[in-house]
């Protein structure tokens, strides 16, 4: 054998990542694989955990250049897309098409629930600052209280993108552990026959209301907090498509072709985030513990609330449509519906818990402005 031989795999083994690889890299992978492993076995919010697990594979992999500013592909996606406002916004118009705000229409004080369930986001961001994060921080680590994954994005992309990938996962992570985390919680909290009352039906909303709410709606919740402008202006704009009936088009591709385009780029982009050098930092293991918390307590919040009002109002409430005031659309909603039935198979309360879980993404939208009002971000 030509002694060049040995030399040129030697050279071929410099060149390669194969030298650069560390036990940190090596860690991450094993991460992504867990994360790959959730959303394709367990069907944990799949649409965005696995490009974020794929993409913070591949950032982890070494001379790749893949997040090299300027220069990178998914630095690209998550400069011009994430950090320029881009794709939380078009998310956000495509959650509008797809949402039907009659429930809450009906029912308008379903919409006090839907701000209960906030309390969490703001309890947890002052545990958070007491704890030491920056308030910047703080903020970011709260609003995963909401159960909002393109809110939670937005609102770290401007606040602490450092902090980015791990609250993307966390809040993605507890949005499809809801059937989990919230019945202990609902159980916990009512009795029996509070789970058993039957609500009083709503009122049949007319379709003018429908076409008008999202255009007053986004008059008066930007005017009351310019910063939720770019995804409250987006969601607005996609439910008048849908209620409008007469961009069926519009509607169609904002439900379906933008918004898997955009799910695509916004999940490798957060994915790609997710370094070993942002990741293994012992606040991480603070941050999915606060927001869990906060998720725990938004949930009780928004049940507290519930009974509070039924104190002074004649038509009860059932308390466990407070937990549907979280922003996990409809996944909180269901699991609502789902504890009632164990208590009464005849209490259909899953149209009812529509609204105030559409309540908790207005809600949660709002404390994300006013935490970039708060932060100067």
């Amino acid at each position: 054998m030509s002694p060049a031989v040995p030399e040129v795999a030697q050279q071929l083994i410099a060149t390669s990542g194969l030298d650069a690889v560390s036990w940190q890299m090596v860690v991450m992978w094993g991460l992504a694989v867990v994360l790959l492993y959730l959303a394709i076995a367990r069907k944990f919010e799949p649409l965005l955990l696995l490009p974020i697990a794929f993409g913070m594979l591949v950032t982890n992999l070494p001379l790749t250049g893949l997040m090299e500013p300027g220069d990178g592909l998914l630095w690209r996606f998550y400069e011009y897309g994430v950090r320029s406002e881009v794709i939380p916004p078009l998310i956000f118009l495509g959650l509008g098409a797809l949402t039907d705000f009659g429930p809450m229409l009906s029912q308008p004080r379903l919409i006090f629930l839907g701000a209960g369930a906030q309390v969490g986001v703001f309890i947890t961001f002052f545990a958070a600052h007491a704890m030491g994060f920056s308030i910047s921080e703080a903020a970011t680590i709260g609003i995963i209280g909401g159960a909002d994954g393109p809110t939670t994005i937005f609102l770290a992309s401007k606040l602490a993108p450092h902090l980015l990938g791990t609250v993307a996962v966390a809040a993605y992570s507890y949005m499809a552990l809801v059937p989990v985390i919230q019945p202990p919680i609902m159980r916990l909290m009512t009795t029996d026959a509070e789970r058993k009352i039957r609500m009083t039906p709503g009122r049949k909303v007319h379709p003018l209301e429908k076409i008008v709410f999202p255009v007053a709606g986004a008059v008066v919740l930007i005017l009351l907090v310019p910063p939720s402008a770019p995804l409250m202006a987006m969601f607005m704009l996609g439910n008048l498509f849908r209620e409008s009936k007469v961009v069926e088009r519009l509607t169609n591709a904002s439900q379906n072709e933008l918004m898997n385009i955009v799910t695509i780029f916004l999940g490798l982009s957060v994915g790609a985030t997710m370094s070993a050098a942002n990741f293994l930092q012992p606040k991480v293991i603070f941050v999915f513990f606060l927001g869990l918390a906060a998720f725990g307590v938004s949930t009780a919040s928004g049940i507290l609330i519930a009974k509070g009002m039924n104190l002074v109002s004649k038509h009860k409430i059932n308390p466990l449509l407070g937990a549907a005031g979280v922003s996990a659309v409809p996944m909180s909603a269901r699991v609502v519906h789902k504890v009632a039935a164990e208590a009464d198979k005849r209490n259909y309360l899953l149209m009812y818990a529509m609204g105030p879980n559409i309540a908790g993404v207005l809600g949660t939208l709002i404390a994300a402005g006013a935490f970039v009002s708060l932060c100067g971000g």
